[in-house]
């Protein structure tokens, strides 16, 4: 398994800890924003391989981070695309594709299936 480095967008404490130890379990880099507008500011300042982008949150959620996220690649071709999984305990798949993710997982979500996500996506 090659080395990701990987954003997470996720409010919830608890959700955080151990989505965070799971991935450094596996050698990943993890940095951690609390919300859209983290996420964003992240993004603006970082290039990663994965955002894993939790739906709602406070300030900004997680669909309007991504269409701002995928406005901000457009306008700057040389960003490339990021590969942008929603985690999500109500998955509204048409919105989440339309908003622009590349995936989605519900939570409470199996390691296992966060697995087949990253292969599915060529990031493992």
């Amino acid at each position: 398994m090659r080395k990701l480095s990987i954003l997470l967008a996720e409010d919830d404490e608890l959700s955080e800890k151990v989505t965070t130890f799971y991935l450094k379990h596996f050698g990943h880099e993890v940095d951690i924003a609390k919300n859209g507008y983290e996420a964003v500011s992240r993004f603006h300042e970082e290039k990663y391989d994965l955002i894993l982008m939790d739906i709602q949150m406070p300030e900004m959620d997680g669909l309007q981070a991504v269409k701002e996220i995928r406005r901000i690649e457009n306008n700057n071709p040389g960003k490339g695309h990021t590969t942008i999984i929603a985690i999500t305990t109500n998955p509204d798949k048409a919105s989440i594709l339309k908003a622009g993710m590349d995936g989605y997982t519900q939570k409470p979500f199996s390691f296992n299936g966060l697995n087949t996500l990253l292969s599915d996506n060529n990031l493992i």
